[in-house]
């Protein structure tokens, strides 16, 4: 499970489609947006590949092949997930993630392992069908959880998504002198959907347009 604070990308949670999909698309691409208190600047983008990125002892580019050589030499690898807690409304800024909200991320987490829910194929993974989540927040939360905020928590961004793989893809080919072909790979893979999808559903896709 990889997560950083990405204000305007990813949805709250996600699945990758397949170990190197998660590693790439949710671990090395992690990003987190700084805040003044942080680095003495809003708004700026900066990788931090799995969250440890500082304390990596080898180069960049090894540390990731071996992540993904590790899940290829396994009979059954690992689910990868992404989460992201720190989601905003692009109109009014406010938090589309309440802090107990992870709970309910979790719960489906594990619901996807053991494949006891169905999930929706979105440009940049597996995402949660309305009904479970509106179960789990009344089991977990004890709340009701409306398809306003569904469809706002869920919305695929392309364009903001578009510009995040801008981002990680010119990190990787500026900053990491042996990063794989395999993430690139990855990462044109990911553009490719959401494109495809961007020319059938437009900038901003409802998860129900993907059912």
């Amino acid at each position: 499970m990889y997560g950083g604070r990405d204000y305007r990308g990813y949805v709250p949670v996600q699945q990758g489609f397949s170990w190197e999909h998660g590693i790439v698309a949710y671990g090395a691409a992690l990003e987190t947006e700084t805040t003044y208190a942080i680095v003495g600047q809003e708004g700026k983008y900066e990788i931090n590949i799995m969250s440890i990125q500082d304390f990596v002892s080898i180069s960049l580019g090894q540390y990731l092949k071996n992540y993904l050589e590790f899940g290829k030499k396994l009979k059954k690898a690992p689910v990868v997930f992404g989460v992201n807690y720190f989601l905003r409304d692009l109109k009014t800024g406010e938090f589309l993630n309440n802090r107990r909200d992870k709970h309910v991320w979790l719960k489906w987490m594990e619901l996807r392992v053991h494949n006891d829910v169905d999930a929706i194929k979105s440009p940049t993974g597996l995402i949660p069908r309305y009904e479970d989540l509106r179960m789990l927040f009344q089991k977990v939360l004890h709340r009701e959880y409306t398809k306003e905020e569904y469809r706002k928590q869920f919305t695929i961004r392309v364009p903001e998504n578009l510009a995040k793989l801008q981002r990680v893809e010119s990190f990787f080919r500026e900053k990491v002198g042996d990063a794989s072909e395999e993430i690139f790979r990855v990462l044109e893979e990911q553009r490719g959907r959401l494109l495809r999808a961007q020319k059938e559903f437009g900038d901003y896709i409802l998860p129900e347009s993907l059912e």
